[in-house]
């Protein structure tokens, strides 16, 4: 008779919920519930199949410590509702997963998907550089903005022509237009539609989520490894 380790099974159902979610968010910009309700069901039946279940239950409750942090982060406008329940789900579905041996806490897959959403500050620099090297005058019509709110510009976004999927870091002050790094709220803001218009990109966070799971499986806690904490 085959033996099945329960916590593989975990890993497993654990990618396939962030697969789910990463694809629908991509496709839709927006996630049902019931994925969560269903995986979290899920998390419960397999302490059914647990050989140490109030172990377990320490271990998803340590796990847990997270979610006060997910649902603040979540209610400030970082990022949404649907991406405060993956991470909750994830800490009772498969809590302290990793193959690696890497030292990690409730909060590494959070860490790891912080730091991973940093990608598309290097992805701005990089774009507006090759602008300027092309010659284009990005900051047409933003004569009167400070040079310091240019560069932080530079590093938060882009000038598109035909925004999708993007938040707009721009307002009219009168006739002229000023930059605005004002945070939007992740459930609540309209992406822009206006054309020729500095943006923030809307990337979906739940794409940096399972990457930051899978960080954790392999490498386990980036900060832990950067500073040799094993």
């Amino acid at each position: 008779m085959v033996s099945i380790d329960v916590n593989v099974v975990r890993i497993f159902l654990a990618i396939s919920m962030l697969s789910i979610a990463s694809y629908t968010d991509i496709k839709k910009r927006e996630i049902d519930d019931r994925i969560w309700m269903i995986f979290g069901g899920l998390s419960v039946v397999l302490l059914f199949f647990t050989s140490d279940i109030s172990h377990y239950l320490i271990t998803i409750g340590i796990s847990l410590i997270m979610a006060p942090i997910a649902l603040l982060v979540w209610r400030i406008g970082f990022f949404g509702g649907a991406d405060a329940f993956a991470l909750i789900v994830l800490a009772s579905l498969a809590p302290a997963a990793t193959f690696s041996n890497s030292q990690i806490n409730p909060f590494t897959t959070l860490i790891d998907t912080v730091l991973l959403s940093v990608i598309p500050v290097f992805v701005n620099v990089i774009r507006n550089i090759i602008s300027l090297l092309r010659h284009e005058n990005i900051f047409q019509g933003f004569e009167n903005e400070s040079q310091k709110n240019k560069i932080i510009a530079m590093f938060v976004g882009h000038r598109s022509k035909n925004p999708r999927f993007s938040f707009s870091i721009e307002k009219r002050d009168g006739n002229s237009r000023k930059l605005d790094f004002t945070l939007k709220n992740a459930d609540s803001t309209e992406f822009c539609s206006s054309s020729d218009t500095w943006v923030t990109p809307g990337v979906p966070y739940m794409i940096y989520i399972f990457g930051g799971f899978i960080v954790q499986l392999v490498y386990g806690d980036m900060i832990f490894n950067l500073i040799g904490m094993h």
